[in-house]
């Protein structure tokens, strides 16, 4: 448990400070080492015991706070890529399980405290994918409104830790086509982010949703190089995950021409069960067999629509490959849209303290699938 000093004893201190000969460069070094401890991740307060006499320096009791802030067993296992796998910081290999929200313009309110440890707690998931829409209604580039878009992916972040989840901030490109369209205001998002997370442990970075239309690997990855430096700036070593062609799909586009230039790197792959089958599974594998961290960032048991039928044969397929390789992977979608692929009955408006019966019929198959229980 985090220790840090009590509000009595940092009065004290001062008090002391003032009285001897501290200078006020220490007492600067003081005040900028206590605000570096993130009150977010401070769960209790014990006091440190410190000698108060003529040979304390502020400085020492800084490094003490400093010291404390370092043996934070709270935080979750820095990760890292190694090969094809994601592995913690003792190198062992971790395989990431979620959710991933809707737009959070339009489904808002299941970004909440409660609900983000029910899917720790009773989905037995281990990640949260937040998906911020660029240019749908609403959009971050398309009118919607930045501050509290940036307030729901910093409520979801900071839920998410609290829970014990990995989260990914997923930068939803779509209907925009191509991530170079809105590079300027994704330039300014993950200079934000990057800055604000860059002390989270558990925080990934997915920078375009699904490239598609015409959009080319060169073209990806001028973006990402352009991209991926801005994070690199603050964060010098959480994952950052790249889309790939054709809705990402076209994983070996990276597979034959990766990027080189950065570490913990990963690219995206998405499906949807009914749609895409046998040719695209034999895609992943071909990439991940061949040492490409590929991160399945999204996908459905429906068909490509997000509507349809549930196949349940192709999904188990598909399953099945994810874990011969490794491969995390996130399901969409947390919403109560009357839409296959929504995990909630389009008829339930809760937000939290969900039971069996308020799961739709893809729900419920991701509830067993991910091993998880609303008993």
């Amino acid at each position: 448990m985090k220790k840090i000093l009590t509000t009595t004893l940092l009065i004290s201190l001062l008090i002391f400070s003032s009285c001897g000969n501290k200078t006020i460069s220490s007492e600067s070094s003081f005040f900028s080492s206590v605000s570096s401890v993130k009150e977010t991740a401070v769960k209790e307060e014990t006091e440190v015991s410190v000698d108060l006499n003529t040979e304390s320096s502020i400085e020492e009791i800084a490094t003490i706070v400093d010291e404390s802030k370092e043996t934070d067993d709270s935080k979750l296992p820095s990760l890292s890529v190694s090969g094809s796998n994601i592995v913690n910081s003792n190198g062992e290999t971790l395989v990431l399980r979620g959710l991933s929200t809707h737009g959070i313009a339009w489904f808002p309110s299941y970004i909440n405290e409660e609900f983000f440890h029910e899917l720790k707690d009773k989905w037995n998931c281990s990640v949260v994918r937040i998906a911020m829409y660029t240019d749908e209604y609403g959009g971050f580039c398309s009118g919607g409104n930045k501050d509290d878009l940036l307030k729901l992916v910093d409520d979801g972040v900071n839920f998410a830790t609290d829970s014990g989840l990995y989260v990914i901030v997923d930068w939803h490109i779509l209907s925009d086509a191509d991530p170079n369209i809105h590079i300027e205001e994704a330039k300014e998002f993950f200079k934000t982010v990057s800055l604000k997370y860059k002390d989270y442990t558990n925080v990934i970075y997915e920078i375009c949703n699904e490239p598609n239309g015409n959009t080319t690997w060169n073209d990806i990855k001028d973006y990402a190089n352009t991209i991926i430096p801005i994070i690199r700036e603050n964060d010098d070593s959480s994952i950052i995950i790249v889309g790939t062609p054709n809705w990402s799909q076209v994983v070996t586009a990276a597979k034959n021409d990766p990027i080189t230039d950065y570490d913990n790197i990963m690219y995206a792959l998405h499906f949807y069960a009914d749609t895409h089958r046998d040719s695209l599974r034999n895609t992943l594998e071909d990439a991940v067999s061949n040492g490409l961290p590929v991160f399945v960032t999204e996908y459905g048991i429906c068909d490509a629509s997000g509507n349809g039928a549930i196949n349940e044969d192709e999904a188990r397929k598909w399953m099945e490959l994810l874990d011969k390789y490794n491969v995390s992977s996130i399901t969409w979608n947390i919403s109560n849209k009357e839409e296959t692929s929504a995990i909630f009955k389009s008829s339930c408006t809760k937000n939290s303290g969900f039971t069996y019966d308020d799961l739709s019929e893809s729900g419920k198959w991701v509830l067993n699938n991910l091993g998880g229980s609303l008993d």
